[in-house]
């Protein structure tokens, strides 16, 4: 009963953490991402064709968001009375919640001088205090931590990764807690690898970044174990569950390949290593010269330095935790620089590709999570700590609610102009999806590129049977439009940051579909 009661404070402290971590953060320009981000509103745009019984003929990138459309969908169903961004508020507080499942998962069992709990809530805090360093409102800054919050830039890769390397921990625990030692068919052993397989599979299938975050710093670490003076053969057993559920997930998209528009071969630059480590060196010198990201900097690394000190001396002195806390801590220092260093040496240009050098490192903290005997006034200082934060979540509810109810006058005007015209219109990927979200029927609004071609990109195929379009949406992040015969508009509609153009006299025909 009382480790209930633990696991009960344990959830409830984490569901506290993580709204006043939302609410700090959606009070920030960083609301921005979170709610008028084009990328941030493909699974909202998803979902509602899912729920309306859409004809479904989406495009994607090379993720699928399959586990974020399946959360957002339910949310949506459950919470009919919120508008489409206190949805993306509520599901920001989830998938910080689902976080702190996949570390309390990593933790460990509950056992005599343990306390998995407490340390999953401090890994928890430490990944939060990261997250509320951040607070641009650009998606190409380096802040990966607060990208979490959003149902698109990989918060289901993130937490399937936490999830993996912590289902690889269990089974070590499993295993030596075992009364028959290396005897794998004990039914707790078994059930961690499946259930590793299918988080693998899974993840693997609706994101391939998976590999790199997940799949191949395992391998490593478990090739690592395999030698005789660490684990020996039995590390063999997790190695081939991860080989083979990710395997299996790239099988998986096969079928899924007329959904896929890039199959990820068009990220990859190799050639643009040395671009790609200018860039990656020039967004790292732009977060250092905030005193907030020096902060950031100086805890990442705090947190890196204890994965290693708990890799190569590790606290846990018993048979059952030692293997696992083990590889748990490599985890957390392995990961970040493979990633680093992969994503310079494919020569990529994106900072969400840095996303493990924020979730890794924090589960330094519960790889070997000892219990520490606090004097008897400490208790009355963690009762006010507890008290202090429930009072932060509830004044937390009112500014995350403000974020996310916060008039866009801008967007209001073309939606209401758009809804009235009852025409097809089109407009580019960054100035369409925010109005393209709020109509009343979303495929008033094409997405086109600047040539007037269909931009096949998150997309609904749909979209472009309409053949024509009568008026154009622009901003300021706007391609100049290349229109054959470089038509006039019948009139020019100022809404704010957009303009509305106007060729209700001379449609202008959609091109052929690229993406």
């Amino acid at each position: 009963m009382r480790g209930a009661w633990r696991e009960a404070s344990g959830w409830a402290a984490a569901v506290a953490m993580s709204t006043v971590i939302v609410g700090q953060v959606a009070s920030t320009a960083r609301s921005e991402l979170l709610f008028r981000d084009g990328d941030s509103l493909i699974v909202a745009l998803v979902a509602r064709s899912i729920l309306e019984h859409d004809r479904l003929d989406w495009m994607f990138s090379g993720v699928l968001f399959l586990p974020e459309t399946a959360a957002y969908t339910v949310l949506r169903m459950l919470l009919p009375a919120l508008s489409v961004m206190g949805v993306l508020a509520v599901n920001a507080v989830v998938n910080l919640v689902a976080l702190y499942g996949a570390i309390r998962l990593a933790a460990g069992r509950r056992r005599p001088g343990r306390a998995p709990v407490a340390w999953s809530l401090v890994a928890l805090g430490a990944f939060g205090m990261l997250a509320l360093t951040e607070t641009s409102s650009s998606r190409d800054a380096l802040e990966p931590a607060s990208l979490l919050l959003t149902t698109t830039y990989y918060s289901a890769t993130v937490i399937g990764a936490v999830l993996a390397a912590g289902l690889v921990r269990r089974w070590f625990d499993a295993r030596a807690s075992s009364p028959r030692g290396a005897d794998l068919r004990h039914r707790a052993g078994w059930s961690l690898l499946v259930g590793l397989g299918f988080v693998t599979t899974l993840s693997t299938a609706t994101n391939p970044l998976f590999l790199a975050w997940a799949t191949a710093p395992l391998l490593v670490l478990l090739l690592v174990a395999v030698h005789p003076r660490l684990c020996g053969p039995s590390a063999l057993r997790p190695l081939l569950v991860v080989a083979g559920g990710s395997i299996l997930g790239m099988l998986a998209r096969i079928p899924l390949s007329a959904w896929i528009a890039d199959p990820g071969t068009g990220y990859a630059h190799p050639t643009e290593l040395l671009r790609s480590a200018e860039y990656y060196g020039a967004l790292a010198g732009d977060r250092l010269i905030t005193p907030a990201g020096i902060g950031a900097a100086a805890l990442t690394l705090a947190l890196l330095l204890a994965c290693v000190l708990r890799t190569f001396r590790p606290e846990s002195r018993d048979g059952v935790s030692r293997a696992g806390g083990m590889l748990l801590a490599a985890y957390g220092w392995f990961t970040p620089l493979a990633t680093v260093v992969g994503a310079i040496l494919l020569g990529t240009h994106a900072a969400r590709y840095l996303e493990p050098i924020a979730f890794a490192p924090v589960l330094g903290l519960i790889a070997h999570p000892r219990a520490i005997r606090f004097p008897s006034p400490m208790k009355v200082v963690a009762a006010i700590g507890a008290l202090l934060l429930a009072a932060g979540a509830a004044a937390s509810v009112p500014r995350i609610h403000a974020a996310a109810t916060a008039p866009d006058p801008d967007a209001a005007c073309v939606v209401d102009w758009v809804n009235a015209s009852g025409r097809t219109g089109g407009g580019q990927f960054w100035t369409v999806r925010l109005p393209k979200t709020l109509l009343e029927d979303p495929a008033q609004l094409v997405q086109v590129d600047h040539t007037l071609r269909g931009y096949n990109w998150l997309a609904n195929r749909t979209d472009f049977a309409a053949g024509e379009l009568t008026f154009l949406i622009e901003d300021a992040q706007t391609v100049r439009w290349q229109i054959a015969g470089d038509p006039r508009p019948d009139a020019v509609i100022g809404c704010g940051r957009y303009r509305i153009l106007d060729y209700a006299s001379h449609p202008l025909e959609i091109g052929p579909q690229r993406s």
